[in-house]
């Protein structure tokens, strides 16, 4: 299922996806994630009621809802950093040993078609398209073979990243963590729905300039080793979400007499195999 969030005037409503548009759902995102394999089923008898009545009027049309995030309170945000070899050679950095870990907040996190501030203290914005992993169940210290089944589903997110911020010290977190620097979705797709995570083609847009085409193959650690890694130093929950790092293309790599970081106006869409294309227009601060 592709589950999604969008605004109304009574609040945050959660639906799916179908052939026949967007059915609202009675449960929130947050119910399904807790709720186990047991949500998920009841969820999918009522979409398949609801699909198999003969009127339509349940369903609302995607291009004219306001989107949410596809995960609108989340738990954890860690994000893996160099997780691509092509990415790291571009970056002039070696193949980590290691996953990288850093995290991002609650204030980073953005929705499909929302506008992006560029902040009014950085110069160099850049894009960073990455696949996300959900976590459906508590992991701790979990194995490389069952990490998968931890997982509730993935998504699109685009790591934004103010280079002059993020290297200004040897810590990344201030160009990682200004405000909507996480836009996610615009769908939570469960894992059902993908095969193998590290079998999908991934992409960014500039303007309709395509600047980051790669497959998630490339990951240097790859979507179990990083849920098993990180599950053996800290407890994952569900909600939680892991960004899985980008492949090259960013402008960071390029030489520096062709990097024209983010500018005011420019429209950025990140597309991954299976999740759909999460689009959003950056502005900056004044």
């Amino acid at each position: 299922m592709k589950l999604l969030t969008f605004r109304t005037e009574d609040g945050l409503q959660s639906g799916v996806l179908t052939e026949k548009g967007v059915l609202q759902i009675p449960v929130t995102i947050e119910q399904v994630l807790n709720g186990g394999s047991e949500a998920l089923v009841d969820l999918a008898t009522y979409v398949k009621q609801a699909l198999e009545k003969e009127s339509d009027h349940q369903f609302l049309k995607e291009e004219e809802l306001q989107f949410g995030p596809c995960l609108p309170n989340l738990g954890k945000i860690i994000c893996v950093g160099l997780n691509y070899r092509k990415h790291a050679e571009e970056s002039n950095m070696p193949i980590p040993e290691y996953p990288i870990l850093f995290n991002k907040f609650h204030n980073t996190i953005a929705a499909h078609q929302d506008v992006i501030l560029l902040p009014f203290h950085a110069q160099q914005v850049d894009y960073e398209a990455e696949l996300g992993i959900v976590i459906g169940k508590t992991a701790k210290r979990v194995t490389k073979e069952e990490a998968l089944t931890y997982v509730f589903g993935y998504c699109a997110a685009n790591d934004l990243s103010a280079r002059d911020l993020q290297f200004r010290t040897n810590q990344w977190l201030l160009g990682k963590c200004c405000d909507g620097f996480c836009p996610v979705g615009p769908y939570l797709v469960t894992a059902d729905e993908v095969e193998n995570p590290n079998a999908l083609g991934i992409r960014t847009y500039v303007n309709g300039e395509i600047r980051q085409d790669s497959n998630t193959a490339d990951m240097i650690f790859h979507c179990d080793e990083l849920v098993s890694y990180i599950s053996q130093y800290m407890t994952l929950q569900p909600g939680d979400i892991i960004l899985t790092g980008t492949p090259e293309g960013v402008i960071f790599g390029y030489p520096k007499e062709r990097q024209v970081w983010l500018k005011d106006g420019d429209e950025l869409t990140v597309e991954i195999d299976q999740l759909g294309r999460l689009t959003n227009r950056m502005k900056q601060e004044v």
